[in-house]
């Protein structure tokens, strides 16, 4: 039986209780609304510790103005339900006031440099200072032995990765492959926002990506890849953020150029703002 606490004396003394016993400590932070994207992120801890933590907080820190704090999915009774099922020994439910005693505007903020100052950075201002706010926090209050994160939010992992190397977090980071419905959609707790219409669309994200690899791959000029994709998706009735080729740490490719690259791409489809990307060898 999943165990819920919302105490973090409890949850620290849960942990230490394990530690004492030897056990290894996984941890997979969540915002909530879980679907089977994130419960694969249990099942990938529970491979490799002998405890998983989940953590459900939907974080104010890292939305803008203008963008879905107040009404995105709550659903923790379905939640608590669906982490048992995927085998989660812990869900950690802290309140907004346990994460930020002096209140969101008055905490302690972290940023990562350079690396949240593109794609989603430049497009959410203050995005990704949220982000690596919540997760110092989470990483202090669970002090696991092992955190996973999805691959579909690629700069998101890449800001955490760079975050815990600069402050020698005693913790390991594994990637979860991202899960996606059978029509090549990526798992997200937004899809749900589309309407029938724009569901039917999005879907083209995945194809694009795709396509941009092999462009690539056919030698086509980065700028030329990255000028198509803009065109296709406007034209396919989406508004794109971006569309770009980089290295996976985000840094621009030259024409030609070899190893490791990903596509990404956000876009706005109806009032749902939808983001995937697609790993490859160049």
């Amino acid at each position: 039986m999943i165990e819920v606490v919302d105490q973090l004396d409890a949850l620290r003394a849960r942990i230490v209780a394990w530690k004492r016993d030897g056990l290894r400590v996984g941890f997979v932070p969540t915002m909530g609304n879980l679907h089977a994207g994130h419960f694969s992120l249990i099942e990938l801890a529970r491979r490799h510790t002998d405890k998983v933590v989940a953590s459900v907080f939907v974080n104010p820190t890292q939305f803008g103005p203008n963008e879905d704090f107040g009404c995105y999915p709550r659903t923790p009774d379905a939640d608590a339900e669906g982490l048992q099922a995927a085998g989660c020994n812990v869900l950690w439910l802290p309140s907004v006031g346990a994460m930020y005693p002096y209140g969101a505007d008055h905490a302690v903020q972290m940023h990562v440099p350079g690396i949240t100052d593109t794609l989603d950075g430049a497009s959410r201002p203050g995005h990704f200072d949220g982000v690596a706010t919540v997760v110092t926090r989470l990483f202090n209050q669970v002090q696991a032995d092992v955190a996973v994160f999805g691959c579909k939010d690629y700069q998101q992992l890449a800001v955490i990765r760079y975050l815990v190397r600069d402050l020698a977090f005693p913790i390991e980071i594994m990637a979860g492959d991202t899960l996606r419905e059978a029509d090549g959609l990526a798992m997200s707790s937004r899809n749900q926002y589309l309407s029938a219409e724009n569901r039917a669309i999005a879907p083209t994200i995945h194809r694009l990506l795709q396509a941009m690899r092999d462009a690539w791959h056919a030698g086509m000029p980065r700028e030329g890849i990255e000028a198509i994709a803009d065109q296709f998706l406007r034209t396919a009735g989406f508004v794109p953020d971006y569309a770009v080729l980089r290295r996976p740490d985000l840094s621009e490719p030259m024409d030609g150029e070899g190893g490791a690259l990903v596509a990404l791409v956000a876009a706005r489809l109806g009032t749902t703002r939808l983001i995937d990307n697609l790993e490859f060898d160049a």
